[in-house]
C-alpha cells in the first residue's frame, strides 16, 4: 500500500502542496535570479520553468528522483524556450562534471533529501568557482513554540510527505557544505500553516 502511495499519489499530493499561492510568490523572487548553466535540485514536474528568465538561461539540467514527476513535465519541456536536459537521479552522486555550472536552484527540495550535508557538497563540487546557490526552502521556525510544535509533528509528516522534514536549519546545512551565505531572508508566510510555513531564501557562493 505504501508503495502504491509513494509512485502514484505522492508525486500529485506534492504537487498540490507546492503550487500554493505563498510558494508561487516565493518562486516569482528567487528564480528569475538563475543564469547561465543551470542545475535545478529536485526538479519535479516543472513547476518552475515559467519563472525562469530565459534570455539569461543557456542550458538547464533538470535533476529529480522521482521518474513520475519527470514524465509529468514532459509538455512543459517541450514548450520550454531553453533547452532542459533531464537527470532522474539522486542529488547525492549528480553525474555532472566539476566545475561545469554557472547557477544551482533549490527550491522546497532540501527537506526531503535523504543526506542533505552530501547533496550540497555536489552542488559545490560541479559548481564553477565564481558560481551560486540559489535557494528557498522550508524549515525550523524561529518561533520556539512553532518549532515544539514541528518537531511533534515530523515523525508523522514525514510518513505521508514523502520523507519531508519539518526541523531542517537551512541556514546551517548550508554553511555546514563549506558554502558562505550572502543573501538571507526568513520569515513565517502568510496562509501557510505554522508547522510548514517558516521559509528560507537568498543565495550562497562555495568557501
Amino acid at each position: 500500500m505504501k508503495k502504491f502511495y509513494d509512485v502514484h499519489l505522492l508525486p500529485y499530493v506534492l504537487i498540490c502542496a507546492c503550487t500554493n499561492k505563498s510558494a508561487k510568490k516565493q518562486r516569482e523572487i528567487v528564480v528569475p535570479k538563475a543564469e547561465g548553466t543551470v542545475l535545478e535540485i529536485g526538479f519535479g514536474s516543472g513547476l518552475n520553468i515559467a519563472f525562469y528568465d530565459p534570455i539569461k538561461i543557456k542550458k538547464l539540467w533538470a535533476l529529480d528522483p522521482t521518474e513520475k514527476l519527470l514524465n509529468l513535465a514532459k509538455s512543459k519541456i517541450a514548450n520550454s524556450r531553453f533547452p532542459i536536459q533531464t537527470l532522474n537521479c539522486f542529488a547525492e552522486k549528480i553525474p555532472l562534471p566539476d566545475n561545469s555550472i554557472d547557477t544551482a536552484l533549490m527550491t522546497y527540495t532540501m527537506c526531503s533529501i535523504t543526506e542533505p550535508l552530501k547533496a550540497n557538497k555536489e552542488i559545490k563540487r560541479v559548481l564553477r568557482p565564481n558560481g551560486k546557490l540559489i535557494f528557498c526552502e522550508h524549515g525550523i521556525s524561529t518561533n520556539e513554540k512553532d518549532a515544539r510544535w514541528q518537531k511533534k509533528l515530523n515523525p508523522y509528516w514525514e510518513k505521508i510527505a514523502g520523507g519531508c522534514q519539518l526541523t531542517r536549519n537551512i541556514p546551517k546545512i548550508i554553511e555546514s557544505s563549506d558554502f558562505k551565505i550572502i543573501e538571507l531572508e526568513h520569515r513565517h508566510l502568510k496562509g501557510t500553516p505554522k508547522f510548514a510555513g517558516y521559509n528560507y531564501w537568498g543565495e550562497a557562493v562555495p568557501n
